[in-house]
């Protein structure tokens, strides 16, 4: 427990960073022991244990690097403290009065030169700040410049830092054998490269003098979305916006593909840009309110709204358009009938139930604004006829985050997650563990959970001799990092920054979508077949998808949320954690996706049971609810959910229109 506290307090994930830790901080320590006594062997064991540990930290514990730099113990600081202890060495071993005098002298140029090259990259990277991205557009007539050469651009501090190792080396040498030309040596090249660094990226910043200002590109922008003429806009913003976030936006990716209006996608923030899946729409990502409203989007007649967020009001200003809250995913959660929702024109929802929902809170959402159209991403998900059992149940353990308060945590994981793997081990199944992508975000208990429950199963792979299934994985590793390169560049995941991605944003090329769906089939196909049937899986990453675990499961362990909902298409049995151990009728009554599920009580002395479901279906008793439970919620199986989605588009599309028409023609009367 002291070990896991500690390596908390210094943001390290194990044992192993922590031993780094302790290497760092112990030769950094013996540095002024060894350059006063002096102990040139000691001192060269000591600078060499420095240099790889902050190295290998660097990768494996940027956190903890994150900490020093909180303590004012920046990584400049660190090298200077070493070059001030070499200096104190030779000093101290009697090195001559000219080679102490230029060693001085040649690591102050050194350090000059890596604040002036510091001051050109700042220069120039502010200049290639462009107020808005794109893709999916063809932006090629914008005079932007190439980025410079990513051995200039890219980690240049940790690069010029480390040029201090020529003359380090070369001293050091020099001190040990006694010919100074050594040390000389290394000086000239510890000088000569950041002045060449330095006079080469001068050049760059010429280069970026010539940037398009401003009017230029949003006049070119505006050009080209003309040409496009848009009419419905998928709109995304999020205050704390990562990777974690984008699954709002790219659930919806293939639903707009399919529409009869042409779409595009209005992104505000530039992480969320960066992070956006494949797909042939423009997009246009626009940091600044006051820019948003430069853009030409006066042919849009719809604007969709995966989220609630406080910077939606800077599109809902839009009057011509009409708004739409499709949020991202149907639950029982109070952001599925959250009365802020009153600030849109529509509400779509999944099926009866998200009406119902609505309804709820009284007086704030008109039925007339609800419209039911289906979920149309859950096309992927096989039925509970079509699946094939393994030789082991598999159960999906999904449980949702610990919300942004404690009046919507609904997660399982901090009062029960524990407790239920250690049973779920007991009952020879074989585990899929799919957090929440938000996990541990707000509270630290979560997060611990988390981990505990990695470990568990991490344990019980090696227990049940999964050696040969970690061979496959690691033989299989090669091609799938392949396939995600080349999934990431159809993704348009360029590499550069968003100046270089706005230079080379171009037209798509459709037929792309083709190779997309093969390699993620491909990429899905190699996964589980080299995982075996027995192995359990911690899936934390976009690939392999919520919907493909779906797939792989018998039967679903999750939280009130709208994995739940999701799940119920496939008409699997699942489980709805109880954790507050509520009468069984008051939690049904209390949430809508409980009418077809199994409830676990906090204990978990129902699962034996539960898992029967599994083991012998024919002893199914909610298997007639979940039917009943799919069509509620989701709506019914014909017309199509992405019929009645592609529907409701144009109905409101042509109401919009309509009235932009009678307003016209009032204000000509």
């Amino acid at each position: 427990m002291t070990i896991r506290r500690l390596c908390g307090a210094l943001r390290v994930r194990g044992v192993t960073d922590l031993l780094l830790v302790l290497l760092l901080a112990g030769g950094f320590a013996a540095l002024p022991v060894f350059a006063l006594l002096p102990s040139l062997s000691g001192f060269v064991a000591a600078s060499a244990v420095t240099y790889v540990a902050d190295e290998v930290l660097h990768s494996r514990a940027p956190g903890f690097v994150r900490r020093l730099a909180t303590l004012q113990l920046t990584r400049p600081l660190r090298f200077a403290v070493r070059t001030v202890m070499l200096l104190a060495l030779a000093s101290r071993a009697d090195a001559p009065e000219a080679v102490l005098v230029t060693a001085l002298a040649v690591f102050s140029v050194h350090f000059a030169a890596m604040m002036l090259y510091t001051a050109l990259h700042h220069a120039v990277r502010r200049r290639r700040v462009l107020p808005l991205g794109v893709r999916n557009l063809d932006m090629s007539e914008l005079p932007i410049p190439k980025q410079p050469p990513a051995f200039l651009y890219r980690r240049f501090l940790r690069k010029l830092l480390h040029l201090d190792l020529p003359a380090h080396a070369g001293l050091l040498a020099a001190l040990a054998t006694g010919g100074w030309s050594l040390a000389y040596t290394g000086f000239a090249v510890t000088v000569a490269v950041p002045v060449l660094g330095v006079l080469a990226l001068l050049l760059q910043y010429r280069r970026v003098r010539r940037m398009p200002v401003r009017d230029e590109v949003f006049a070119e922008v505006n050009r080209r979305l003309a040409d496009y003429r848009p009419q419905v806009a998928l709109y995304f913003s999020f205050a704390a916006v990562s990777r974690d976030f984008m699954y709002q936006v790219n659930m919806w990716i293939e639903t707009l593909e399919q529409l009869d209006m042409r779409p595009v996608i209005i992104l505000r923030e530039r992480a969320s840009f960066r992070h956006l899946s494949r797909t042939w729409l423009p997009v246009v990502c626009v940091p600044k309110a006051d820019d948003l409203a430069e853009l030409e989007l006066s042919g849009v007649r719809v604007v969709l709204y995966p989220g609630n967020a406080g910077k939606n009001v800077h599109m809902l200003r839009v009057a011509e358009a009409k708004h739409v809250f499709i949020g991202h995913g149907d639950s029982d959660k109070l952001a599925s009938s959250n009365r802020v929702s009153k600030v849109y024109d529509e509400i779509w929802v999944a099926g009866r139930a998200g009406r119902d929902r609505y309804q709820r809170v009284r007086h704030a959402i008109s039925d007339s604004a609800i419209v039911e159209v289906g979920r149309p991403q859950l096309a992927p998900i096989r039925l509970h006829a079509e699946h094939t059992p393994g030789p082991l149940p598999v159960v999906l353990y999904a449980p949702t985050w610990e919300g942004w308060s404690d009046d919507d945590c609904h997660t399982s994981l901090i009062p029960m997650g524990v407790p239920l793997i250690e049973k779920l081990l007991q009952e020879n199944v074989r585990v899929i563990y799919k957090p929440h992508p938000l996990t541990g975000k707000r509270s630290a208990e979560a997060a611990e959970a988390d981990r505990a429950i990695r470990e568990l199963l991490r344990a019980d792979n090696e227990q049940r001799g999964a050696a040969e299934a970690e061979a496959a994985v690691a033989a299989a590793k090669p091609r799938l990092k392949e396939i995600q390169e080349r999934l990431d560049e159809l993704a348009g995941r360029l590499g550069g920054d968003d100046a270089e991605q706005l230079r080379e944003a171009r037209l798509p090329d459709r037929a792309a979508a083709a190779e997309w769906q093969e390699l993620r089939a491909e990429w899905h196909r190699i996964f589980w077949e080299t995982r075996g049937p027995v192995r359990h899986n911690v899936i934390l990453k976009s690939l392999p998808t919520l919907y493909d675990c779906f797939n792989q499961a018998d039967i679903l362990i999750s939280d009130v949320s709208s994995v739940v909902a999701d799940f119920v298409a496939g008409l699997k049995p699942y489980v709805l954690t109880n954790a507050h151990d509520l009468p069984d009728e008051e939690f049904r009554a209390a949430y809508t996706t409980a009418g077809g599920a199994y409830l676990l009580d906090r204990d978990c002395t129902r699962l034996t049971g539960i898992l029967d479901s599994v083991r012998a279906p024919h002893t199914d008793p909610m298997a007639p609810a979940r039917r009943t439970l799919k069509e509620y919620v989701l709506g019914p199986d014909h017309p199509s959910s992405m019929e009645r989605f592609n529907a409701a588009a144009n109905a409101l599309a042509a109401k919009s229109e309509a009235e932009r028409l009678e307003a016209e023609t009032e204000l000509a009367a």
